[in-house]
Parts: structure tokens; sequence; C-alpha cells
């Protein structure tokens, strides 16, 4: 008998302590441990006008997941480090996102030397890093997921459609790094194939503004039309320059300047200025109009939407989806999931090519208003399929002949 009022007792204590824990718990939730992301993007420095609103797209994505409840029932939290528009400085920060704050994936880079300098802390930690920016292609690593646009989806597409509409005398202008002289080593490709001519090929560093002697040439060349690679506030001097210079008229395609480069650096003085992109902030429909308006109401009602603006987005939301799929969010897991994604977008559907590790994406051309916004005035008929290395030379040729073309 005693054994068993020793029991109730005992139970009965146990009960009390139970409710007494639960009481608490009311009035003082237990602290989460949220799943962290790393953001890694240029808020300083001259990339920084292009890339301060990536920062915002990856805040507006995971504030309307943690508006739903988060993942895992855990809120997200982003991380943010500024690369400072230097290849080093992302490299660094890379490892520190991942070694000390132990975020779960790194969204970030802009330029390709930012990527080329992370790519290989992500692949040392077999972690993983959504990239979400057009770009030369001629890549692809097991832990980065590409959100922006391949070659065969921007640059050759773009090339075409520029000699078809405008002639095939070309002027290149790019920044000297390595997606400039990547892409130019491509339209240069497809220019001499089309029986065209490429009258020049010129670079200016990142963030420089000596641009005598490439508008005296452009001047004295006469081209067709200018293809620019250019990249960061070098756009302002250029299409300055070129105002100046009286080539207003003159038929520019900017591969690399979005909306708020566009509005930043007056893209929109220039009379026939085009964009090659896959997706605008004017694209009609009920998606992107929600997409915008939660952008504008979050950021500024002056604040505008841009492809890799989208392209951030939407690589939070397949980060998101693949969460849920594998109910965690260990890199490694994750990583694997992601080849089976596909997401509603603002610029349609984004599905995973798991072959190549890239987005099917549109390909649309934009003549710059100006306001900086584009009016499209053509796209692609469906979804391009990615292919990273243009298919006319192998794996191998591409990578020996770039060893010596990259500076």
């Amino acid at each position: 008998m005693k054994n068993h009022l020793k029991v109730i007792t005992v139970l009965g204590l146990a009960g009390f302590l139970m409710m007494a824990v639960f009481m608490v718990r009311q009035h003082y939730p237990i602290a989460v441990t949220p799943i962290k992301i790393g953001v890694l993007h240029s808020l300083t420095g001259t990339m920084a006008v292009s890339e301060k609103p990536l920062v915002d797209a990856v805040r507006l994505a995971v504030d309307e997941i943690n508006a739903q409840g988060g993942l895992l029932g855990l809120p997200v939290e982003m991380l943010v480090a500024d690369g400072k528009s230097d290849p080093e400085v992302f490299a660094a920060e890379a490892e520190r996102l991942i070694e000390q704050e132990q975020v779960s994936a790194l969204f970030g880079c802009w330029t390709s030397a930012c990527r080329k300098a992370v790519k290989p802390v992500v692949e040392k930690h077999r972690h993983l890093l959504f990239y979400p920016v057009q770009y030369e292609g001629i890549e692809q690593s097991a832990n980065i997921l590409y959100t922006g646009a391949a070659p065969n989806q921007q640059i050759v597409p773009g090339t075409r459609w520029a000699t078809q509409e405008f002639g095939s005398r070309i002027y290149l202008v790019g920044s000297d790094y390595i997606f400039p002289h990547t892409a130019n080593i491509i339209i240069t490709d497809l220019i001499n194939a089309a029986g065209g001519e490429i009258l020049g090929e010129r670079y200016l560093p990142l963030g420089g503004d000596d641009l005598a002697a490439i508008i005296e040439d452009i001047t004295l060349k006469k081209p067709d039309v200018v293809l620019n690679t250019l990249n960061g506030d070098s756009n302002a001097v250029f299409f300055s320059a070129l105002v100046k210079a009286g080539l207003g008229d003159l038929p520019l395609i900017s591969f690399s300047v979005e909306e708020s480069g566009m509005l930043a650096w007056n893209g929109g003085q220039l009379l026939r200025h085009y964009g090659v992109w896959s997706y605008f902030q004017s694209l009609p429909g009920a998606e992107n109009h929600r997409f915008v308006s939660a952008y504008q109401a979050r950021f500024g009602a002056d604040r505008v939407t841009s492809d890799p603006v989208e392209a951030a987005y939407v690589g939070v939301n397949l980060w998101a989806q693949a969460v849920q799929d594998v109910n965690s969010s260990e890199p490694g897991r994750v990583n694997s999931a992601l080849l089976r994604q596909s997401i509603k977008s603002p610029s349609g559907i984004a599905a995973v090519d798991a072959d190549t590790r890239h987005l099917w994406k549109m390909m649309r051309v934009g003549k710059v208003r100006p306001d900086g916004q584009f009016e499209q005035v053509f796209a692609s008929n469906s979804p391009i399929r990615p292919s990273p290395w243009p298919g006319y030379r192998t794996r191998e040729g591409w990578q020996a002949l770039l060893e010596g073309a990259r500076p």
C-alpha cells in the first residue's frame, strides 16, 4: 500500500512539474535556433549599385517564408556580408560564413571573378552557393546552383538578334575580367561564323572611367552596333561619353546593365539602347505584378526589380522548397533535392535542369526607356534549355582556350 502511495505521489509531482513548465513556456517561450543563410554581395565599391538590390530580393523571400511559419518549424535568419567588390574579400567572407557562422547556404556574387573566388570555398566544404546573375558559362560546379542565364540563353541569342536587327560590323567594349573576355570570345566566334567583322575590342578596369580612346575609336570605325559587357559604374561614364560624342543614336546592346543600373547611370539617354535578359520588371502577368508590388511595398515605391533580383528571389524559394522536401537544411541533403525542383516565378516556371544545374530560361530583348525600364521588343518562343558549354568546342577545348585568354 505504501509503495502504491509513493507511486501516486511521484506521478502527481511529475504532473505538477510538467504543468509548471508548460505555464512558464507560455510566458517565456524557449528560444529556437534559426536556420541561418549567408548573403554575400557588394554593399560598397564599383558593384554596389548592382548588388544591393539582390540583398533586398533575398530579404523579401526570407520575410515571406517567415510570415508563413518559417522552415521546419524554425525561422530563417539572414547573415549579410559585404564583398566590397573584391574577389579576395568574397572568398574570405564565404569561408567565415560557412566555418564560423554555420550557415546552411550562401546566396551571392555578381561578377564572375567573385564567383570563381567563392567556388573553391564551397567545393572544399561541400556546401552550396546560389548564383543569380547571367554569365559567360564554361563552368559547372556540383556545389553551385546557377539561377541566372547561361550563354545560350543570353549572349548567343542576343548577339544574333543584334546582327539581324542592325548589321554585322561589331564593336566590343567590356570590363577587364573573366566574364567580358569569355563572352567576347563566344561573340567573336558567332560573328566570324556569320561572315561579320569585329571592328574593335576594348576593355576597362572595373570602375575605370578613361574612355577617351574608346570613344574616339568607335567614332572613327562607325560600327553597326556596340555590344557592351561593362560592369558596374563605368557604364555611367560610357553612356554619357557616347552622347557627348554625338553617338546617342548608335545601337548599343548592354548585357550586364539591368533596371537599377539603367536608372542610376542614365541608360535611357541613348536613343537605341537595349538589354538582353530573361526577366523585365515591365512584364505582364499576375505573378510578376504581385512580386513587384511586394518588393516596392517592402523597400520603397521608387525601387525597381530586375533579372538578377528575380533570380536571387527565385533561388531562395527553390532552396526553401528543397529544405521542406528533405526535412533538413543540411547542405548536402538540400543539394541533392535541388535537382528536381521547379516553382512558379515572376518570369514563368523556374525549373532546374538536373544535367547542368542551371534553370530553363526565356530570352528577352528590351529597349531602354527614359525611365530606365525596358520595353520588350523580342522574346524566345519558349524557355531555352541551358547549355553552359557552347557545343562547337569540347569542354577540354574551352578550358585550354580560356587558360590563355583570362586576365
